[in-house]
């Protein structure tokens, strides 16, 4: 285990230096070149964001992308931000997190039994990274899941994420139909469970409430369990 924690630490400094997309490497450093009031004189991460967690993970968390002020400041996958906000307080209720708070990559917090990344590893204009962006990603999450062996459940937050854990496995979207709650069971593959993504614009609406999420969580996290 020491061995794929090495392994996954040496592939998260290759991605920190990855500039593919340069319409995304102008938005991540724009953003930080011009933080809004509340983040003035913060030093921003700014590059692209690795995924964080349990080596021995048997649940993967897929999101969408950094937050241009949250991950894409702090350096850390849904740290910093309204998002961070409402997961982690979730993973520690559900026990799979040390803390409720995840403020920064230096803080301390611990994630038991789960790993979380995203489709995307910087920040994208508007929350919405482009097709081509999303394939030249791609490569770094097939990387990533080749070092975590134990997976057995992807809890896909998003549409983006859920579509981006079929485009892996080379799945037809239109098969597997992304709906809050639903269970994809495909043969010779990891279960995949949606959830709406718990973004400020769903959960201040109440389209995804802590109830339903914690709901969803858990049973990726029993389905896991159950290996």
């Amino acid at each position: 285990m020491r061995r794929s924690r090495a392994a996954l630490a040496a592939l998260a400094r290759r991605l920190c230096a990855c500039t593919a997309c340069p319409r995304l490497v102008a938005h991540r450093e724009a953003m930080a070149a011009s933080p809004p009031r509340r983040h003035l004189g913060a030093e921003y991460w700014a590059r692209p964001v690795p995924g964080f967690g349990d080596a021995r993970a048997r649940l993967v968390l897929v999101g969408l992308a950094p937050g241009a002020h949250g991950s894409n400041r702090t350096g850390r996958m849904f740290t910093g931000d309204a998002s961070g906000d409402f997961l982690y307080p979730a993973l520690h209720r559900a026990g799979l997190a040390s803390r409720p708070d995840a403020t920064a990559r230096n803080d301390g917090m611990k994630l038991r039994g789960i790993w979380i990344t995203a489709a995307a590893r910087c920040a994208p204009p508007a929350n919405k990274p482009l097709p081509r962006e999303l394939d030249a990603c791609r490569p770094w999450l097939e990387r990533e899941l080749a070092l975590l062996p134990e997976v057995r459940v992807f809890l896909a937050i998003g549409r983006t994420g859920h579509d981006a854990v079929l485009r892996l496995w080379g799945e037809r979207l239109a098969a597997h139909p992304f709906r809050h709650g639903a269970v994809h069971r495909l043969p010779g593959r990891p279960i995949l469970v949606d959830s709406y993504h718990v973004s400020r614009q769903n959960t201040n609406t109440g389209r995804l409430t802590a109830a339903m999420f914690d709901r969803v969580l858990g049973e990726a996290a029993r389905l896991a369990s159950r290996g």
